[in-house]
Protein backbone atom coordinates (compact mmCIF):
# COMPACT_ATOMS: atom_id res chain seq x y z
CA UNK A 1 0.00 0.00 0.00
CA UNK A 2 1.37 3.41 -0.91
CA UNK A 3 0.28 4.82 2.49
CA UNK A 4 2.08 2.05 4.52
CA UNK A 5 5.44 2.92 2.14
CA UNK A 6 5.04 6.90 3.17
CA UNK A 7 4.45 5.82 6.98
CA UNK A 8 7.40 3.90 6.58
CA UNK A 9 9.57 6.34 4.88
CA UNK A 10 8.43 9.51 6.89
CA UNK A 11 9.52 7.83 9.98
CA UNK A 12 12.48 5.56 8.72
CA UNK A 13 11.64 2.99 10.71
CA UNK A 14 10.39 -0.86 9.42
CA UNK A 15 7.09 -1.90 11.05
CA UNK A 16 7.59 -5.00 13.69
CA UNK A 17 4.54 -6.73 11.98
CA UNK A 18 5.15 -8.32 8.75
CA UNK A 19 4.01 -6.47 5.36
CA UNK A 20 0.82 -9.07 4.84
CA UNK A 21 -0.43 -7.70 8.12
CA UNK A 22 0.00 -4.20 7.08
CA UNK A 23 -1.42 -4.65 4.00
CA UNK A 24 -5.11 -6.26 6.04
CA UNK A 25 -4.64 -2.91 7.68
CA UNK A 26 -7.38 0.00 6.05
CA UNK A 27 -6.24 2.85 4.35
CA UNK A 28 -7.94 5.01 6.97
CA UNK A 29 -6.17 3.35 9.89
CA UNK A 30 -2.46 4.39 8.05
CA UNK A 31 -3.55 7.33 7.22
CA UNK A 32 -4.61 8.12 10.93
CA UNK A 33 -0.73 6.28 11.92
CA UNK A 34 0.37 8.58 9.20
CA UNK A 35 -1.25 11.79 11.24
CA UNK A 36 -0.29 10.81 14.84
CA UNK A 37 3.36 10.39 13.55
CA UNK A 38 3.49 13.42 11.95
CA UNK A 39 1.92 15.22 15.38
CA UNK A 40 4.66 13.38 17.08
CA UNK A 41 7.77 14.73 14.78
CA UNK A 42 5.87 17.85 14.47
CA UNK A 43 6.38 18.12 18.37
CA UNK A 44 9.83 16.73 18.59
CA UNK A 45 11.04 19.33 15.88
CA UNK A 46 9.71 22.51 18.39
CA UNK A 47 11.43 21.32 20.98
CA UNK A 48 14.55 23.41 21.56
CA UNK A 49 18.46 21.89 21.54
CA UNK A 50 19.14 22.27 25.14
CA UNK A 51 15.84 20.50 26.31
CA UNK A 52 17.00 17.41 24.23
CA UNK A 53 19.93 17.31 25.47
CA UNK A 54 18.85 17.52 29.43
CA UNK A 55 15.77 15.08 28.12
CA UNK A 56 18.74 12.60 27.00
CA UNK A 57 20.61 12.56 29.88
CA UNK A 58 17.77 12.20 32.25
CA UNK A 59 16.55 8.97 29.82
CA UNK A 60 20.07 7.92 30.84
CA UNK A 61 19.20 7.80 34.14
CA UNK A 62 16.01 5.80 33.81
CA UNK A 63 17.47 2.79 32.29
CA UNK A 64 17.76 -0.34 33.95
CA UNK A 65 21.68 -0.69 32.51
CA UNK A 66 22.15 2.57 34.82
CA UNK A 67 21.15 0.76 38.11
CA UNK A 68 23.81 -2.09 37.02
CA UNK A 69 26.31 0.22 36.51
CA UNK A 70 25.86 1.69 40.33
CA UNK A 71 25.82 -1.39 42.05
CA UNK A 72 28.96 -2.34 39.75
CA UNK A 73 30.51 0.73 41.03
CA UNK A 74 29.54 0.47 44.00
CA UNK A 75 30.64 -3.13 44.76
CA UNK A 76 33.92 -2.42 43.08
CA UNK A 77 34.78 0.59 45.44
CA UNK A 78 33.70 -1.32 48.46
CA UNK A 79 35.79 -4.29 47.79
CA UNK A 80 38.99 -2.05 46.59
CA UNK A 81 38.36 -0.11 49.69
CA UNK A 82 38.62 -3.46 51.91
CA UNK A 83 42.07 -4.68 49.92
CA UNK A 84 43.17 -0.69 50.66
CA UNK A 85 42.28 -1.33 54.61
CA UNK A 86 44.13 -4.37 54.62
CA UNK A 87 47.39 -3.44 52.38
CA UNK A 88 46.70 -5.29 49.59
CA UNK A 89 46.42 -1.91 47.48
CA UNK A 90 49.12 0.60 47.97
CA UNK A 91 48.55 4.12 47.91
CA UNK A 92 45.93 6.32 49.24
CA UNK A 93 42.45 5.23 48.14
CA UNK A 94 39.16 7.01 49.00
CA UNK A 95 37.73 4.97 51.83
CA UNK A 96 34.26 3.28 51.19
CA UNK A 97 33.00 3.36 54.30
CA UNK A 98 29.35 1.48 54.71
CA UNK A 99 28.22 3.39 58.27
CA UNK A 100 28.83 6.47 56.49
CA UNK A 101 27.95 6.96 53.14
CA UNK A 102 25.49 3.60 53.23
CA UNK A 103 22.35 5.67 53.86
CA UNK A 104 23.75 7.57 50.61
CA UNK A 105 24.24 4.90 48.16
CA UNK A 106 20.92 3.50 49.50
CA UNK A 107 19.39 6.69 48.61
CA UNK A 108 20.59 6.92 44.91
CA UNK A 109 19.89 3.10 43.96
CA UNK A 110 16.08 3.34 45.31
CA UNK A 111 15.44 6.59 43.79
CA UNK A 112 17.15 5.35 40.31
CA UNK A 113 14.81 2.49 40.64
CA UNK A 114 11.66 4.58 41.22
CA UNK A 115 13.17 6.37 38.14
CA UNK A 116 12.98 2.83 35.75
CA UNK A 117 9.53 2.35 37.10
CA UNK A 118 8.36 6.05 36.58
CA UNK A 119 10.20 5.78 33.01
CA UNK A 120 8.56 2.45 32.23
CA UNK A 121 5.33 3.52 33.20
CA UNK A 122 5.37 6.38 31.27
CA UNK A 123 6.14 4.56 28.28
CA UNK A 124 3.13 2.36 28.75
CA UNK A 125 1.34 5.10 29.06
CA UNK A 126 2.19 6.85 26.03
CA UNK A 127 1.24 3.44 24.48
CA UNK A 128 -1.62 3.39 25.64
CA UNK A 129 -2.37 7.31 24.62
CA UNK A 130 -1.33 6.63 21.02
CA UNK A 131 -3.62 3.74 20.76
CA UNK A 132 -6.46 6.20 22.35
CA UNK A 133 -6.15 7.98 20.02
CA UNK A 134 -5.79 5.90 17.32
CA UNK A 135 -9.39 4.72 18.76
CA UNK A 136 -10.56 8.00 18.87
CA UNK A 137 -9.61 8.97 15.61
CA UNK A 138 -11.47 6.06 13.63
CA UNK A 139 -14.52 6.04 16.09
CA UNK A 140 -14.91 9.61 14.48
CA UNK A 141 -14.50 8.56 11.20
CA UNK A 142 -17.42 5.62 11.40
CA UNK A 143 -19.84 8.12 12.91
CA UNK A 144 -19.40 10.61 10.11
CA UNK A 145 -19.90 7.41 7.91
CA UNK A 146 -22.55 6.27 9.57
CA UNK A 147 -24.38 10.04 9.35
CA UNK A 148 -23.50 10.07 5.87
CA UNK A 149 -25.18 6.68 5.31
CA UNK A 150 -28.18 8.08 7.55
CA UNK A 151 -28.75 10.99 5.41
CA UNK A 152 -28.33 9.55 2.09
CA UNK A 153 -30.88 6.74 3.50
CA UNK A 154 -33.43 8.99 4.76
CA UNK A 155 -33.11 11.53 1.14
CA UNK A 156 -34.04 8.11 -0.46
CA UNK A 157 -37.22 6.72 1.68
CA UNK A 158 -40.16 7.60 0.03
CA UNK A 159 -41.96 7.74 2.81
CA UNK A 160 -39.74 10.25 5.06
CA UNK A 161 -40.02 13.72 5.19
CA UNK A 162 -36.46 15.01 3.27
CA UNK A 163 -35.51 17.82 4.89
CA UNK A 164 -32.18 19.97 5.22
CA UNK A 165 -30.14 19.54 8.67
CA UNK A 166 -27.28 21.86 8.99
CA UNK A 167 -26.05 20.17 11.74
CA UNK A 168 -26.23 16.58 9.80
CA UNK A 169 -24.04 18.16 7.06
CA UNK A 170 -21.90 18.87 9.46
CA UNK A 171 -21.23 16.20 11.47
CA UNK A 172 -20.78 14.30 8.42
CA UNK A 173 -17.24 15.73 7.81
CA UNK A 174 -14.48 14.02 9.04
CA UNK A 175 -12.15 16.15 11.45
CA UNK A 176 -8.72 16.83 10.85
CA UNK A 177 -6.62 16.04 13.91
CA UNK A 178 -3.71 18.41 13.00
CA UNK A 179 -6.14 21.74 12.57
CA UNK A 180 -7.67 20.63 15.52
CA UNK A 181 -4.23 20.57 17.62
CA UNK A 182 -2.92 23.72 15.54
CA UNK A 183 -6.07 25.62 17.09
CA UNK A 184 -6.40 23.96 20.47
CA UNK A 185 -2.75 24.94 20.98
CA UNK A 186 -2.71 28.54 19.26
CA UNK A 187 -5.78 29.14 21.81
CA UNK A 188 -3.80 27.70 25.13
CA UNK A 189 -1.23 29.98 24.11
CA UNK A 190 -3.37 33.00 24.60
CA UNK A 191 -4.91 31.40 27.72
CA UNK A 192 -1.39 31.63 28.72
CA UNK A 193 -0.15 34.93 27.76
CA UNK A 194 -3.61 36.75 28.92
CA UNK A 195 -2.90 34.53 32.38
CA UNK A 196 0.60 36.34 32.93
CA UNK A 197 -0.37 39.39 31.49
CA UNK A 198 -3.24 39.69 34.56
Amino acid sequence: MTTANNVSKKTNTSYIVSDSDIDQLPENVLKNIEIIISLHSQHQRNVPVHQRILEKIAAVFGKPWFLYTELIFFMTWGICSHLANIGAIPGDFPRFDLHEQGIDVASLLISTGVLIYQTRQEELGSKHSHLMLQLNLLTEQKVAKLISLVEELRADLPNVKNRYDPEAKVMQQRTDPKVVLDILQENLKQVTIEEIET
